[in-house]
This record gives C-alpha cells, structure tokens and sequence, in this order.
C-alpha cells in the first residue's frame, strides 16, 4: 500500500496544533490539571475556614479583661507582623478544641481589630 504524500505534513500538522492547543489552553484558556485544581481548591477553603473563624476571634478579644489596654497597643504597633504576633500572644486566635494558634486567623484578626470601626 502506497501512503500519500500529504500524510506527514498532515500528521506533523496536526501534532503541532494539538501542543499549541495545550499550551494555549493551559496558559490562557484556564484549564487546570487535577492536581492544581485541588491545590486551587484547598487553597479557598482554608481561606473560606479562616474568614468564618475572624469573627470568633474578634469576639475572644471583646471578652478579654484586659480588652482595651490590649485594643490600644494593638493599634500603636506598625508592623502587621507585630500586631499578628501580637493577636497570637494574647490568645484570641486559638480556636476552642484546637492545640494552638492560627497564623493566617491571626493576620485576618488583627486587621479586623485595628480598623477604626472595630474600637
């Protein structure tokens, strides 16, 4: 049987769309593979967790004796690295039933505090 002449540059064609078509999609087009998808996934929960925990959070702090003393030097410190230490070392991001603090609850926590709505 005679192949015709047409058949390797219709194959090298068609390879090279199916690779620009990938590249293309992938880049582009928002295609994920499987195990980027559940890292995208993992990732908005944790911060859908996180954002129902503030809350909690800013409602420990308000049952803190010490709530505004705590408050004032909240908002005198800067950095938001502090203010997340901070937040940590007063225990208002440690979740009832859970062995320690959160970091990111903590970060959210403190931003949530030192707005000037929240005092």
């Amino acid at each position: 049987m005679q192949i015709p002449t047409w058949t390797k540059p219709g194959i090298t064609g068609a390879i090279v769309g199916a690779i620009a078509t990938m590249i293309v999609g992938f880049s582009q087009g928002g295609w994920y593979t499987g195990g980027s998808a559940e890292r995208l996934a993992q990732q908005r929960a944790d911060g859908a967790v996180i954002d129902a925990l503030v809350p909690i959070c800013v409602s420990q702090s308000k049952l803190d004796p010490d709530m505004t003393a705590k408050i004032e030097q909240l908002l005198a410190m800067k950095s938001s690295y502090e203010q997340r230490d901070f937040v940590i070392k007063s225990g208002w991001a440690t979740m009832p039933a859970t062995d320690g603090p959160n970091r990111d609850l903590a970060s959210k926590c403190a931003d949530a505090l030192a707005k000037p709505a929240a005092t």
